[in-house]
């Protein structure tokens, strides 16, 4: 490709609305353009990254066994109906309407589209398991969609859906996929970790999120530092230990408290530590009311309290609720006397003489104990995980690090084959729900990371394997015959022996295009100039390690096909 061909309007400023390092770049390297909020255009450069992981995505998910579709980005509302989800969903679900009046909405995923043509063309055992997957452009209308491309309103997927006979089958359908994005990820030059995360809207019994490690992640990951315990904030798990505390009960009394609501204001009204108080926090399901107790100094987590409770929706009571289950205002709830089924954390087994609200206004309660002031009905692990907490794996401590999530694979059992009755015939000839998993890749999500973990303070330095192009060639000086006709001739020699070149042609200093060859991340550059091209020789620069050394003139197609090869490595052609 020469470069005035090419629509690549590179920015010499920083844009105002960029907040992470990869919205910044793909802005200034003309990958991409805003349309609206969380909307984007790709432009030539980024659309060349897409296509370069959507590639890789296709080679893995074929090797693997999946079969490639594509279905409708317009979902019919009555899909969504059978399945549940159409109200459960809530408002990131855009709904429209045709000039019929009839629902539909534009699809976030498609497990219920899929499951539809499962329950249509799949009738026996003898077609399982099958394995169907697709790229297309969805659409979650994110309330607050922000960092360019990583969370989008409007992005391209890879969805997979996998159907499977028994157990035995999905699981090894679940793992081949583990494995499948593990390699995707590898061959896109990433470095991430695969953890344990929550299922979410999505639904199923088991879930892995592949994140890239980057430190301007919006995820956090727990992670064990003595074994491969790893898993998401909201999935992570934390070991139950028990510490009988070393102190006779103490009798039970009500102090005065007035407008003393928070944690750090009862505390420091109290001269008790955060770690003496325990927080009383209602919650409505829709089907029940009840109460979750956490120490003053953990925060609770409401997707491990939802999973406990089975609850589809679940949210924070509001201060009218509280203020009529507990007959106090808000921040004076406490367990004593409270008359809501009750589920503690694991870390308040061993608590003695501690401080709660006292269901009164202004007032709480000092000296509460277990067993003798009030009934835990169930206690389980219900707070969010922090550093040095226990593994619940081993004696280790968990460790914090931030990732950006590319990839979630989900074991979802029969909830949608069952809720749609897709179904099949066993050899037995009895009918059976089909057990299915599903697995999504963010593509958009995926070149963003790969900005993220690859740049410096020059510009983006993209992986060879997902590079728009393999080399650039820069002509110092467009004006002199000698040095164009040598740029030409390395640019035919290169692309006859399948390696992506880019020639910059342009009529421009040399400066500005050294400034827009570490910017768009081309990871070897030829620089053809006069006084090396005297001695018979053009100077190769690696992106990634600024490396320059000078390579002699007729060997440069070798040269730069063996860095080419090296880089991509796994044996993967350039071609």
């Amino acid at each position: 490709m020469r470069y005035y061909q090419l629509l690549l309007p590179t920015l010499r400023e920083e844009p105002a609305e960029a907040e992470v390092e990869s919205h910044k770049l793909m802005l200034r390297a003309g990958m991409i353009r805003k349309v609206a909020a969380g909307i984007y255009t790709f432009l030539p450069l980024g659309v060349r990254v897409m296509h370069k992981v959507e590639r890789i995505i296709r080679e893995e998910m074929n090797r693997a066994g999946a079969q490639e579709v594509l279905m409708s980005c317009v979902l019919p509302a009555d899909l969504w109906k059978e399945s549940g989800r159409w109200e459960q969903y809530g408002r990131e679900l855009l709904r429209i309407k045709d000039r019929h009046e009839r629902e539909y909405c534009l699809g976030p995923t498609h497990e219920e589209m899929i499951t539809d043509i499962a329950r249509r063309e799949i009738r026996s055992y003898r077609q399982l398991p099958v394995n169907l997957y697709q790229i297309q452009t969805k659409f979650r209308d994110e309330v607050r969609p922000r960092f360019g491309v990583m969370r989008a309103r409007e992005f391209i997927m890879k969805d997979a859906y996998s159907f499977d006979a028994d157990e035995e089958g999905a699981q090894k359908s679940y793992w081949q996929m583990f494995d499948a994005y593990a390699m995707i990820f590898r061959r896109s030059g990433l470095r991430f970790r695969a953890v344990e995360a929550d299922t979410g809207l999505i639904g199923g019994s088991f879930s892995h999120e592949f994140m890239v490690l980057a430190d301007t992640g919006e995820d956090v990951v727990a992670s064990c530092g003595e074994c491969d315990y790893a898993a998401n904030l909201e999935r992570a798990e934390v070991g139950r230990v028990v510490e009988e505390a070393d102190e006779e009960i103490k009798g039970l009394e009500r102090v005065d408290t007035p407008a003393q609501k928070s944690v750090e204001e009862v505390t420091e009204f109290l001269n008790v530590s955060p770690q003496r108080l325990v927080k009383t926090i209602i919650f409505d399901t829709g089907k029940e009311v009840i109460a979750a107790l956490v120490r003053g100094d953990h925060e609770i987590n409401e997707s491990k309290l939802r999973r406990h409770l089975g609850a589809l929706q679940m949210q924070m009571a509001g201060d009218e609720l509280i203020a009529d289950v507990t007959h106090a205002p808000k921040g004076f709830a406490g367990p004593v006397g409270l008359d809501l089924k009750i589920i503690a954390d694991y870390a308040l087994e061993g608590m003695r003489n501690f401080v709660t609200g006292a269901n009164e206004p202004d007032t709480h309660l000092i000296n509460v104990n277990l067993e003798r002031d009030f009934q835990v009905d169930e206690f389980t692990d219900i707070r969010l995980a922090k550093e040095g907490d226990p593994c619940p794996r081993c004696p280790g401590r968990l460790q914090m690090f931030r990732g950006i999530a590319v990839g979630q694979i989900f074991r979802l059992g029969t909830k949608y084959s069952e809720a749609m009755g897709a179904t099949y015939l066993d050899p037995q000839g009895r009918e059976k729900p089909l057990i299915m998993g599903c697995y999504g890749i963010g593509v958009g999500r995926t070149v963003a990371a790969a900005i993220e973990q690859n740049h410096d303070e020059n510009g983006i330095i993209f992986p060879i394997s997902i590079a728009p192009f393999h080399v650039l060639i820069l002509p110092v000086n467009n004006k002199d015959a000698q040095i164009m006709r040598a740029a030409e001739d390395i640019y035919t020699l290169l692309q006859e022996k399948g390696v992506e070149v880019l020639l910059d042609d342009r009529d421009e200093r040399p400066g500005v295009k050294f400034k827009d060859a570490d910017l768009i991340g081309i990871p070897l550059r030829l620089t053809v100039g006069e006084k090396n091209l005297k001695k018979g020789k053009v100077e190769m620069k690696i992106r990634r390690s600024g490396e320059v050394v000078l390579v002699e003139l007729e060997g440069v197609p070798e040269v730069a096909m063996r860095m080419i090869s090296e880089q991509l490595g796994d044996g993967v052609s350039v071609s």
